[in-house]
């Protein structure tokens, strides 16, 4: 690949990343949310595994990396489930909005949005799915892009990974 080619695609993932940043952190007032920011991040890890090969690339994740955050997203979301549960009776109630007026005030600040909608957990669900789709998306390239054909003394295809 041409040095050109990587300057441009290290500077645009980053402001890919940027946009996917803003779109999880929004997505409870905007069009987009969690899923959407997720994909958006993990095509900029994509962008640049394919121009800068895997080895090369400068924004990497380690094995270790997406398995920690793969569980920090499914821990978040079960966990505000189950403080929905826990404090109103129902999985995933929006205890920083409690419409129902059923949840006590110091668990409700708790988990109270600083915004003026007054998303309640919906921020904090966006942020966990966004980490879930990210590592999702990434892995599935690195699946990919690790993948080699090789050919034996026959002439026949074998396939490895790695």
């Amino acid at each position: 690949m041409s040095t050109i080619l990587k300057i441009f695609v290290y500077a645009a993932a980053l402001l890919i990343t940027c946009l996917g940043v803003n779109t999880i952190l929004g997505g409870h007032i905007t069009p987009g949310g969690g899923f959407q920011g997720g994909a958006i991040i993990a095509g900029a890890f994509i962008f640049c595994a394919v121009v800068y090969g895997l080895k090369d690339s400068p924004i990497k994740f380690s094995h270790d990396f997406m398995s920690n955050m793969e569980s920090t997203g499914a821990l978040i979301y079960v966990f505000l489930g189950l403080a929905g549960l826990v404090f109103s009776g129902y999985f995933l109630y929006n205890l920083g909005v409690d419409l129902y007026g059923i949840v006590p005030g110091f668990i409700q600040n708790i988990f109270d949005y600083p915004d003026p909608t007054h998303a309640g957990i919906i921020p904090y669900l966006n942020f966990a799915v966004g980490l879930k789709v990210m590592v999702g998306l990434s892995a599935v390239v690195i699946a990919f892009l690790g993948f080699k054909k090789e050919i034996d003394e026959d002439g026949e295809e074998i396939e490895e990974i790695g």
